[in-house]
């Protein structure tokens, strides 16, 4: 009879204690949250670890500030150079231009030299041609000299040389060398009335005077 009333008085125990645990309020699972999380940490303290926030170090956020400020300098220093190659390229266009100026008419000089010493040659060509008698004109010498002149010429013009021919044009003391003033009441005045000695030029420059005679 005994044995009875202690299993009952342990059973009626066990169910007390069963509805004190049912009873006990559960605050907003921070207990299963902890335990959990001691569970995990336990399993695993590596990856707790790395889940926790980390603060960014003040020698990081200096050196991300260094290497902006670094970043501008460095565009910086490139447009100056892109600056100085357009200058430096300008500059040498510019020098390419004036060396060619500059050797074209060193060119243009030394030409007209050599073509100042030809032009007497010309001169004894065409003296040479008026005085062969018309009867001869169709001998093979006489031909021969009058294709030489007109080749020396051809080559004369090829390069920029022409004859002025003053005749009946007025007179310009730019291009004209009067020797002679004579009356011509067929002429105007101021006009030349006969070309002595051909006037030429080289291009845009007096390559020699034509000496000339001039109505009054």
């Amino acid at each position: 009879m005994a044995t009875k009333k202690a299993k009952q008085t342990s059973a009626d125990e066990i169910v007390e204690e069963l509805n004190v645990t049912e009873d006990a309020p559960v605050s907003e699972g921070t207990d299963v949250n902890i335990n959990v999380t001691q569970e995990v940490s336990a399993d695993n303290p590596e990856a707790v670890e790395a889940a926790q926030p980390k603060p960014v170090p003040k020698g990081s956020r200096r050196g991300s500030k260094a290497l902006q400020l670094e970043l501008e300098r460095t565009k910086e220093l490139a447009q100056e150079n892109e600056d100085k190659y357009k200058r430096l390229l300008a500059e040498f266009e510019n020098a390419r231009v004036r060396t060619e100026k500059e050797s074209k008419k060193m060119y243009d000089i030394g030409a007209k030299e050599v073509l100042e010493k030809l032009l007497p040659v010309v001169d004894n060509f065409e003296r040479a041609i008026i005085m062969i008698p018309e009867e001869d004109k169709d001998r093979s010498f006489e031909q021969g000299v009058d294709m030489i002149y007109k080749q020396l010429m051809s080559t004369l013009e090829g390069i920029g040389v022409a004859a002025m021919n003053a005749e009946g044009k007025e007179f310009n003391p730019d291009l004209h060398n009067a020797v002679i003033h004579v009356e011509d009441e067929n002429l105007g005045e101021n006009i030349v009335a006969e070309e002595m000695q051909k006037g030429y030029m080289y291009k845009d420059q007096v390559l020699r005077h034509s000496m000339v005679k001039v109505a009054n």
